[in-house]
């Protein structure tokens, strides 16, 4: 039997953790929009949203580095569970439970406005200035 899910998308929110009690273990849940790979002729392209959770480490990672609308590569499998509401109707829920996470390459605009710029003079060309007379001390011709 295979249950493996891999799946890439963008966090609807941002990640929700909680820690047990006893263990003191993370557990971070969280809902993926994942675009599917086809559309309807003159309509957007559908998602799905995937509801996800992941434990410990996991957790913390997904909640320090990604958060709403951020793009993100999971892997892990599908698990189902059910309960009984407060109306005493039983609810099927289908998640998946993320065993690895991924950035996607993706370069999220805030962390690039925290980050200092290279300060650029008028003329610069992306090449740094070789003084002169250093032609004596370069290990190549």
């Amino acid at each position: 039997m295979l249950n493996h899910v891999v799946l890439m998308g963008r966090l609807t929110r941002d990640v929700e953790v909680r820690y047990s009690q006893g263990s003191n273990m993370a557990i971070g849940r969280f809902t993926l929009a994942v675009e599917r790979d086809y559309k309807k002729e003159g309509e957007e392209r559908a998602a799905d949203f995937v509801s996800c959770v992941a434990f410990g480490k996991t957790a913390e990672f997904i909640s320090q580095y990604f958060g709403k609308g951020s793009m993100i590569a999971v892997t892990g499998s599908i698990q189902t569970g059910s309960y009984t509401n407060q109306e005493g109707q039983k609810v099927y829920t289908t998640e998946v439970k993320v065993d690895k996470a991924s950035f996607t390459g993706e370069k999220r605009d805030d962390l690039q406005q925290s980050r200092p710029q290279p300060q650029q003079t008028p003329d610069y060309d992306g090449f740094m200035n070789v003084p002169d007379g250093i032609d004596e001390e370069l290990p190549f011709d």
